[in-house]
């Protein structure tokens, strides 16, 4: 098998519900022990009979507080979707035997380096101090201390491996009893050391130290390097030798100029405070140069933009400008044209008006109302319908009671602004009144003189033709009246009365 990278929670809860028996890493990104240790998890992960998953807590965000992970990492055994064990920390040991507990087969053993390079072989206790010591005391230039041979190796006593161990807060004696075993077997004999070095190795973190080589398997010498060079943590330890493992001296003694802090007199506490002034001052001068060059920049750019501003906003106004005359320009063609239309239609009405006496062939059609068509009646004379002259007019027979709907039809033809329509009113008055009080004399005569007469019925064709033939007539000695005659048919008028007022109505 392989290590199985679970990116989001729901490849999680898949990894669970796929397999009933199964390990789930819970990882960060940040978490230098984690880094360190992944790639002997994928080895475990190779030859375990279980399912091992590994998941980072920022893939997750949230679901990772269903599980109360209170460390990093952390090998939590799922059995049928629900935990069964976990063990928090590096400790590869207490997994193997958390997976055989409840997992399935013993996990077969495989050679290879421990965590952190190097070679790993099973010392005693005392040969693994006396090596560490060799190697700690023994001079930069000296190589490094023989191995103890292969039949004298002997297995070290397996690790309390059990996870409830791992809930319980550490007491301060038993921080101390971890301390004094894991400096053991850094100190040895101080015989050839510098009490100063000595001191430095031993002010190192003895819990850390601890961590690093009994639950993370470095060796000494890398997990007091990482430590003193890394920043005195486990994680910023890891980092450093990760970092610094393909070193070709990782593995050789700590120098003793490494491990004495030098003290400085007055006079050099001086002098380095003068020196750092002066590297203050020309690291602050060199700043101060830099913004003046990056201010005369955006200045530069400023000032360059500013122009290109200007220019495309002169571009846009020209280009508008252009625009507007072209648009004067095509305003003036269209008056231009308009004018030659409406003179060449102008024209073409006196010319036509010419031929036909003064009046145009034009006439109404099933298309609507046409303007040109209509034909008002212009005489002054008060006696007619047109401007004939008066020998044709003698000529013209009475109008006849046969066409007194065509007349009605004629006034109704004129839309043009309701005229028809006020026509019509007028002259239903007119007859109305005759009908309805046929013995009053007053309505017996029409002034064609009146207002409502000249503007309303007069210039309209057919209404004063309507008027004579229900019976009116010019009066005697009076041509601006219109008088109704003696033997007029008062059925025919009262008859007229009804067809002028449905025309009326239907006209709208």
């Amino acid at each position: 098998m392989t290590l199985t990278e679970l990116g989001d929670p729901n490849a999680l809860k898949a990894f669970l519900q796929d397999n009933p028996v199964s390990v789930v890493t819970f990882s960060a990104t940040w978490c230098g022990p984690c880094r360190s240790s992944k790639p002997q998890l994928e080895q475990l992960a190779s030859k375990s009979p279980v399912p091992i998953g590994y998941v980072y807590e920022s893939d997750i965000g949230d679901f990772l507080h269903t599980f109360e992970i209170r460390a990093f990492p952390t090998y939590a055994l799922f059995r049928a979707g629900k935990e069964a064990s976990r063990v928090e920390g590096v400790n590869f040991p207490a997994i193997e035997e958390m997976i055989q507990k409840f997992g399935g087969p013993k996990i077969p053993e495989s050679g290879g380096n421990a965590l952190g390079g190097g070679e790993s072989k099973n010392l005693s206790p005392e040969e693994a101090r006396k090596l560490r010591l060799a190697k700690f005391a023994a001079p930069a230039s000296a190589p490094a201390p023989a191995k103890a041979p292969a039949e004298e190796e002997t297995k070290p006593a397996p690790m309390d491996t059990s996870t409830e161990s791992k809930d319980e807060p550490m007491k301060e004696d038993d921080k101390k009893e971890d301390g004094d075993a894991a400096m053991k077997d850094a100190e040895g004999s101080s015989d050839g050391i510098n009490p100063e070095a000595l001191k430095t190795l031993m002010s190192l973190d003895a819990v850390a130290l601890k961590t690093l080589t009994e639950s993370m398997g470095f060796p000494m010498l890398r997990a007091q390097k990482g430590l003193l060079f890394g920043g005195g943590t486990v994680d910023s330890a890891v980092d450093w030798i990760m970092l610094h493992q393909d070193d070709d001296d990782i593995d050789e003694a700590i120098s003793e100029a490494a491990l004495i802090k030098k003290k400085l007199t007055p006079e050099e506490k001086e002098a380095k405070i003068e020196e750092l002034k002066a590297l203050m001052k020309i690291k602050r001068a060199e700043r101060e140069e830099a913004e003046k060059v990056d201010h005369v920049e955006r200045e530069k750019q400023r000032r360059f933009m500013g122009k290109e501003i200007i220019k495309t906003k002169e571009q846009m106004e020209a280009e508008q400008r252009k625009r507007d005359i072209a648009a004067r320009k095509r305003e003036k063609l269209d008056q231009k044209r308009e004018r030659d239309r409406i003179r060449a239609e102008l024209e073409k009405d006196k010319m036509e008006r010419r031929a036909n006496k003064g009046k145009l062939k034009s006439s109404l059609g099933v298309d609507g109302y046409n303007p040109s068509a209509i034909q008002y009646n212009q005489s002054t004379d008060g006696g007619g319908d047109s401007e004939e002259p008066v020998a044709q007019k003698q000529k013209k027979s009475h109008p006849e009671v046969s066409k007194i709907d065509d007349y009605i039809k004629k006034v109704a033809s004129y839309r043009a602004g309701g005229d028809g329509g006020k026509c019509l009113k007028i002259l239903k008055a007119y007859v109305g009144n005759v009908a309805d009080n046929p013995e009053e004399d007053k309505f017996k005569k029409i002034n064609m003189d009146n207002k409502a007469f000249k503007t309303k019925v007069k210039p309209f064709i057919g209404a004063k033709s309507l008027l004579l033939a229900i019976g009116f007539a010019p009066a005697e000695g009076d041509p601006t009246q219109l008088a109704l005659k003696e033997d007029a048919d008062i059925q025919v008028i009262k008859d007229t009365k009804t067809k002028l007022e449905a025309a009326f109505v239907a006209f709208g």
